[in-house]
């Protein structure tokens, strides 16, 4: 029974960090989008 318990947390542990990697990975996409539109206006008001 024991463990049974143990693996449980293991698990949660282990899709704890795949959320947090996930949400990690998420906003440095959106940052680079943001980042993107950004340098393109600049460059476009330039010209």
């Amino acid at each position: 029974m024991k463990n049974r318990e143990n693996h449980k947390e293991n698990h949660k542990t282990n899709f704890d960090k795949q959320k947090l990697f996930v949400k990690i990975m998420a906003g440095i996409l959106a940052l680079l989008m943001v980042a993107g539109t950004g340098i393109t206006l600049v460059y476009a008001l330039m010209a």
